[in-house]
C-alpha cells in the first residue's frame, strides 16, 4: 500500500535476474509482448502497448518502451513486489541501482547451463577499457554503467506507464511511484509560460537524471575512406555511399524499394521515421554506381526482383530483407579494422556537416533533406566539435611559437647619464 515501509534492502549486491522476455511478433496488432518467466503475457504492459499503437506510434515505440518495462518487471520479480503495490521507495531504489550498479551481463544461450567460472571471457587485448574514450574517434566506448540517456528514458517510460494506469484505475494502484519534482506535482509543465518565450527543458521527474548535451561527430574524410575500404561487398559499399549522400537515418534507408531508386533523377525514396511520409532524397552518382554493381550481383544469385520488392537484401539464402541490426553489425565489422566506434548515425551527422559546409546550400533545404521539423534543430551543427577545437588550439600555439621566433628580442632599456645628472645633481 502507499506509505508502507519496505524492509531495508542492500542494493549494492543486487543483480538483476534474466527472467521473462520481450517477444517480438509478426502481428501488427500486437508487435511485442512482455512475457513472465512462465511465458505468460503481462496484462498491464499489453494494455499499455495497445494504447501506444492506437495513438499512432511507430511500431518501434512499443519495443523501445518494452525494454524499460522488462527491466522494471525483473526488478519487481526479484523482490517479490506486485506492479500495482510498488512504492516511491521501490522506484527510488530502482533508479539508484541503475545509476550506481553495473549493467547485467547477458549470458549466451550456449553457456546458460555452465558454471560462471567455466564461461570463456572475450579477449579485450588492444581495446579501450569500458567507458574510456576511443583513441581513433574520441567517443567514449560503452561502459559498465547505464548511460544517463538510458536512465532518463526509463524513468519517463515508467512514469507515463503508471500515469496511464492511474487514469484507468487499474488494480490497487493509488499513486505513481515515479513522482514529479516537488514544485510540479500539482501543475502542468510551463503553466504560466509567456507564449512568446521558448519552452524550458525541465527535469519533470524527481528521479530523472540530467542528460548531457552531446555534440554530433563527423567522420573525417580520410577515416571514411578507410572504413569504406574495409567493407566486404558491393551492397555494403552502396549502403554507406547512400547514407553519407542522403543523410537519411539508418532504418529509413532500409525501407527503400527497388522502384524507389530512380537513376535518371538521381534520387532514392525512403519512408520517414517520425511522420512515415514517403520522401525522395538526392544522392551522388557514385552511390548509384555501387548500387548497380550490387543489384547485378544479387540478381544473378536469385534475389527477388521487382519494383515493389525491398532494395536491400541479405547476402545469403534464405533471402530476407536487410534489417537494422544486420546493417549495424556490418558497419561494426568495418569499424573493428580501425579500432573505431563510430555508429551508423554518425554517417547522418557527416552528411549534415558536408551539406552545411557548402555556402551555396541554403539551410532550409538541408532541414528538408534531413527531415527535421524545425530549422533550429540544425543549431547543434554550429557548435565546434572536439576535433575542430583541438585543431584550432594547436594552430594558436603554433602561431604564438612562430611569432616568438620572428620578433626581435626585447632588451631592457638603458638609463640616459645626462638625465641622471640633472635629476641627482651630477656624479653619474
Amino acid at each position: 500500500m502507499p506509505g508502507e515501509q519496505r524492509p531495508g534492502r542492500d542494493m549494492k549486491s543486487f543483480v538483476l535476474p534474466e527472467t521473462g522476455q520481450l517477444l517480438e511478433t509478426d502481428d501488427p496488432w500486437e508487435p511485442v509482448q512482455l512475457l513472465d518467466s512462465f511465458g505468460r503475457p503481462v496484462e498491464p504492459a499489453a494494455v499499455y502497448f495497445k494504447d501506444l499503437m492506437a495513438a499512432d506510434s511507430s511500431v518501434l515505440t512499443p519495443r523501445s518502451y518494452g525494454m524499460d518495462l522488462l527491466r522494471w518487471w525483473r526488478f519487481l520479480w526479484a523482490l517479490g513486489i506486485e506492479w500495482d503495490r510498488a512504492t516511491r521507495e521501490d522506484a527510488r531504489d530502482f533508479m539508484l541501482w541503475m545509476k550506481l550498479g553495473d549493467k547485467p551481463v547477458r549470458v549466451h544461450w550456449r553457456h546458460r547451463d555452465k558454471d560462471p567460472a567455466d564461461i570463456p571471457r572475450p579477449s579485450r587485448v588492444g581495446r579501450p577499457a569500458p567507458g574510456s574514450p576511443n583513441p581513433v574517434t574520441g567517443k567514449p566506448s560503452i561502459g559498465r554503467k547505464y548511460a544517463p540517456r538510458t536512465r532518463a528514458h526509463c524513468e519517463t517510460v515508467l512514469r507515463s506507464f503508471y500515469d496511464f494506469h492511474l487514469d484507468r484505475n487499474s488494480g490497487s494502484l493509488l499513486v505513481n511511484p515515479f513522482p514529479l519534482v516537488r514544485n510540479r506535482r500539482s501543475a502542468r509543465a510551463n503553466a504560466h509560460r509567456n507564449p512568446e518565450d521558448d519552452h524550458k527543458k525541465e527535469r519533470t521527474g524527481l528521479y530523472r537524471p540530467t542528460v548531457p548535451q552531446e555534440i554530433p561527430r563527423r567522420i573525417p574524410e580520410e577515416k571514411y575512406t578507410e572504413v569504406f575500404a574495409g567493407l566486404r561487398s558491393h551492397r555494403d559499399r552502396a549502403l554507406l555511399a547512400f547514407w553519407v549522400a542522403t543523410g537519411a537515418r539508418a532504418e529509413e534507408l532500409l525501407t527503400a524499394t527497388q522502384g524507389g531508386a530512380i537513376v535518371g533523377q538521381q534520387t532514392i525514396g525512403v519512408t520517414r521515421k517520425g511522420t512515415r511520409d514517403y520522401q525522395e532524397l538526392p544522392a551522388t552518382p557514385d552511390a548509384f554506381v555501387w548500387l548497380r554493381l550490387y543489384q547485378e550481383e544479387a540478381w544473378k544469385k536469385g534475389v527477388p526482383r521487382g519494383r515493389r520488392h525491398p532494395l536491400w537484401w541479405t547476402l545469403r539464402r534464405p533471402w530476407r530483407p536487410l534489417e537494422y541490426d544486420a546493417a549495424r553489425m556490418m558497419f561494426n565489422r568495418a569499424n573493428d579494422l580501425l579500432g573505431a566506434n563510430w555508429t551508423l548515425h554518425d554517417l547522418r551527422h557527416t552528411a549534415s556537416f558536408m551539406m552545411l559546409d557548402d555556402p551555396d546550400m541554403p539551410p532550409v533545404y538541408v532541414q528538408h533533406i534531413l527531415g527535421h521539423k524545425h530549422l533550429a534543430t540544425l543549431d547543434i551543427y554550429n557548435r565546434p566539435g572536439r576535433d575542430d577545437v583541438i585543431a584550432a588550439g594547436l594552430a594558436h600555439h603554433a602561431r604564438m611559437e612562430q611569432r616568438r621566433k620572428t620578433q626581435p628580442v626585447r632588451r631592457d632599456p638603458e638609463y640616459n647619464p645626462a638625465s641622471l645628472n640633472v635629476l641627482f645633481g651630477g656624479g653619474f
